[in-house]
């Protein structure tokens, strides 16, 4: 479906990053964007999207654990990654961070080194890789392992940058488990820092903004919360109008209240969805439960959780996370549609070149049913899913 490096795409509707057009034709020339017009070209291949459908930019997914049956912590080998992606791509997702839970510190460089392989490898849409841990706090550790929690140390920050420049790193840590300067250190080496799994009442978490930590980890989940005289981490997520935040939209990790607050006060431009997507995400098996450092997890439909009731993750893709966010998070079509591809590529800074329908934007793309449902996705101009 229109993967020759020039080609046409015809939709009665077109989502262009920030607004909605009507009956555009989106031309696409090697891996670009070349034109957004009302007439298709003349001698150009086109291919006109059924009735209703909607274009929009692909979606970017900065919390993706696995997929396809695997998990990043379990197989970070290129056709393991690729195996994640290949999954993804069947809900929208034309980018994405694999994301390394909590775990040890030969994981997190074998990790490291496994995204810098599969970018190199050419794997379709691998951004780079968000590490949610091992820095987080015992007391909001959610489904991740205590006994892999570390203390931040020297060589820590070299460490978790190894990426360096082949590729986006995102760091998720608890502000008060790092000492002073530890946010800062990491940001100027080119990462980006997210406060989450945090206990902390609020101090540390405005002294790590005032470092340069610029977002939060799937707001309202592992983190404290606002009460009455302290803002938590929840408080100051929603307070601070510069940072970003991740919200899980699945309907179990987080009440249709709090997404409607949430949007109200970040915002489409701060708000972004995020899966944080388990293996069972594209695993075709019918029993897809699987194993996190020796505890079992269980699907029920698309909740996860531990033998004891634990949130662990979620089973959606971000197709099904824009329409769980415009049923019951209040949001228009186009602000879920920014939510899941703008917003997140404002905050990974790729809004250059990711993010929008427009001349010159890579030709990273979704088309969905009326429904909501994914008919395709294209990556660099090339039909993918």
């Amino acid at each position: 479906m229109g993967s020759q490096d020039h080609c046409a795409l015809a939709a009665e509707r077109v989502f262009d990053g920030e607004r909605m057009l009507g009956d555009r034709v989106v031309v696409l020339r090697g891996g670009r964007i070349a034109d957004v017009t009302a007439e298709p070209p003349a001698g150009v291949p086109l291919v006109r999207l059924p009735a209703g459908a909607v274009l929009a930019p692909g979606f970017i997914d900065c919390q993706v654990n696995g997929g396809g049956g695997v998990l990043l912590n379990d197989d970070s080998s290129v056709i393991g990654i690729a195996r994640i992606a290949a999954a993804h791509r069947k809900g929208g997702t034309t980018a994405l961070l694999p994301t390394l839970i909590t775990d040890t510190r030969p994981a997190i460089r074998a990790a490291i080194e496994g995204v810098a392989e599969a970018i190199a490898a050419g794997v379709p849409g691998i951004l780079g890789i968000h590490l949610e841990g091992p820095f987080l706090s015992p007391q909001r550790i959610g489904i991740h392992d205590p006994g892999r929690l570390a203390t931040f140390g020297p060589g820590d920050a070299e460490l978790l940058t190894g990426l360096g420049t082949r590729g986006l790193t995102l760091v998720t840590l608890a502000p008060e488990r790092v000492p002073a300067g530890a946010v800062a250190d990491l940001v100027a080496r080119g990462a980006r820092v997210c406060a989450g799994h945090t206990a902390d009442a609020g101090p540390a978490i405005r002294a790590a903004v005032a470092e340069g930590l610029t977002g939060f980890t799937h707001l309202f989940n592992a983190m404290s919360q606002i009460g009455p005289r302290e803002a938590g981490a929840v408080g100051v997520a929603l307070a601070e109008e510069a940072t970003f935040a991740g919200i899980i939209a699945d309907g179990h990790h987080v009440g249709g209240d709090q997404l409607r607050l949430a949007l109200r006060l970040k915002g489409r431009e701060r708000l972004m969805l995020v899966s944080d997507a388990m293996p069972p995400v594209g695993d075709t098996r019918a029993d897809a439960s699987f194993t996190l450092f020796g505890r079992r997890i269980v699907r029920t439909g698309d909740r996860l959780t531990g033998e004891d009731g634990t949130l662990a993750g979620a089973a959606i893709t971000m197709a099904e996370a824009v329409r769980h966010m415009r049923t019951h998070g209040g949001a228009s079509l186009e602000e879920a549609l920014a939510m899941a591809s703008l917003t997140p590529a404002r905050f990974l800074g790729l809004d250059a070149r990711l993010g929008r329908i427009a001349p010159g934007f890579a030709a990273d793309l979704v088309a969905l049913t009326a429904e909501g449902d994914v008919l395709g996705t294209w990556i660099g101009g090339h039909h993918a899913a």
